[in-house]
């Protein structure tokens, strides 16, 4: 068999030596990395701070939860909606924090430290809110379907803040163990930063463990948009992983143990299945001395293995391009994930000095980077059509983001109320650049043949997410931070 590097390198030349032209030197990993985190100011609900950098937004959502009179205003719009859904923000928040746990050194040395700290906030603070009460969690604020039916700007959505909440009565596992996660990571980020507001959020991710582990069941109530087909064990163990590392208290491994699922070979990662995240988590606390966990590597490597080219056990597929490709609508969200875990487990071999066996096929750290690398180089113009992925980023780049609020003028610029009719009659279907720039929104990508259509209508296309963005920020700091070595400009 031909060794990692011969493979990689004959995928490269593949790639990259086609009738398009080639992006020659090293992307502005650094500008790219700011404007990934700058895209979460976008998508803020509720009260905006001074210090607010996306300018053309407002306040909005002030009045959520009202109907219940609970105080709900906060959090994040999941994408192009005004709606909040709760399992995707929460594992936007805990992917966010891992990057910034992880890479927090090269995110100083970027200048983007406190950004991602505030963005990890803006989400803790909501999530401390919804779960006020034992036993209970706010998981939903705004009627989906009211919400669709409308095009407007979230400063004017008078479509209905429905409410939805799981309780002993109405579990939802999923939403939960995904919430204590996210409370769990973040704890560890403002450790030494802020330990009192650290301890709160530990405290509160414990409680949300147990009430998800205590009354266990499916949540369906964010369907058909946010449907948990992988059920709510790999959520669990994704909470308890991350509690196990914030706390290295004995209940949590032993829960780990013994709640494996050791048949849990996946080859994506994403905001409803989590087995990959776990995997690659408790492969750097096995590396670290934590045998306990040694069985996890090999899941961990088995992940990797099905996205490598070259691998003999490789099972998602690239477009003619070269960007993975699992399925169709918001694709970029899976390649976003694997990138970031590709970086991670990058990082796990080289600090062992050690190589990725997949079937008799060796790959070296570099080579599992590399491949991490293509995939945001993909994202960033290195491609079949020459264009950025990311709004705001190089000369070209989708200019009709799927998106409400940068769809219509701006509030500031138009405090007329523009109400739902109106949306869609005047902006939705105008076929011109959104009059505001989503900036660093990675948006849904192109299709399986790498072809794309820069049309706001083509929502799968179009259409950002912050759990796109959140894992992108971890492996964007890395990259920056081996470019400026390189280049010796850090």
């Amino acid at each position: 068999m031909a060794k990692a590097m011969e493979t990689l390198l004959a995928v490269v030349l593949l790639l990259f030596c086609g009738e398009w032209q080639v992006v020659r030197g090293e992307f502005d990993y650094r500008d790219a990395l700011s404007k990934s985190i700058l895209f979460l100011e976008a998508q803020r609900s509720g009260k905006l701070p001074q210090s607010q950098r996306v300018k053309w937004r407002g306040d909005s959502g002030l009045t959520d939860g009202k109907l219940q009179n609970v105080d709900l205003a906060g959090g994040y719009y999941d994408a192009g909606d005004n709606v909040k859904y709760g399992l995707p923000m929460a594992f936007t928040i805990t992917t966010l924090a891992w990057g910034t746990l992880d890479y927090g050194k090269e995110l100083k040395a970027a200048g983007e430290i406190q950004n991602a700290r505030d963005a990890i906030r803006w989400g803790t603070d909501y999530f401390l809110k919804a779960s006020a009460t034992p036993n209970e969690l706010w998981v939903q604020v705004g009627d989906p379907q009211a919400d669709h039916n409308c095009w407007e700007r979230p400063e004017d959505m008078d479509t209905p803040r429905s409410l939805y909440k799981i309780d002993k009565d109405t579990p939802g596992s999923e939403i939960a163990a995904e919430t204590a996660a996210a409370l769990a990571a973040s704890s560890i980020v403002f450790r030494f930063t802020n330990p009192r507001y650290s301890h709160l959020l530990l405290q509160r991710s414990q409680s949300l463990f147990s009430f998800a582990d205590r009354y266990k069941g499916t949540y369906g109530g964010e369907c058909p948009f946010y449907c948990s087909v992988s059920g709510y064990n790999d959520e669990l163990l994704w909470a308890a992983s991350w509690l196990y590392r914030a706390t290295k208290s004995s209940y949590y491994s032993n829960y780990i143990i013994q709640h494996d699922d050791v048949k849990a070979y996946v080859n994506e990662f994403n905001w409803d299945l989590k087995y990959a995240g776990v995997q690659v988590l408790l492969t750097d606390l096995y590396f670290q001395g934590e045998a306990q966990f040694s069985a996890y590597r090999s899941n961990a490597e088995r992940f990797v293995c099905s996205l490598l080219p070259g691998s003999p056990i490789r099972s998602v597929k690239t477009t003619p391009g070269g960007l993975l490709y699992v399925r169709d609508g918001a694709n970029t969200q899976y390649v976003t994930s694997a990138a970031f875990l590709m970086a991670r487990y990058s990082d796990l071999l080289s600090a062992k000095k050690g190589t990725l066996s997949c079937g008799n096929t060796l790959f070296k750290p570099n080579d599992v980077m590399g491949f991490a690398k293509l995939q945001i180089d993909y994202l960033l113009g290195r491609n079949p059509l020459g264009i950025s992925y990311m709004v705001g980023y190089g000369s070209k780049y989708p200019r009709q983001p799927h998106h409400r609020g940068a769809s219509v003028v701006s509030i500031h610029q138009q405090p007329r109320k523009i109400k739902c009719i109106e949306g869609f009659m005047n902006w939705f279907h105008k076929d011109s650049s959104n009059p505001n720039t989503l900036i660093g929104a990675i948006v849904g990508g192109p299709d399986k043949y790498d072809r794309f259509v820069d049309l706001r209508t083509k929502s799968s296309m179009l259409e950002p997410t912050t759990y796109i963005n959140s894992p992108l920020v971890g492996v964007l700091a890395k990259l920056y931070r081996m470019t400026c070595k390189t280049n010796r400009q850090c």
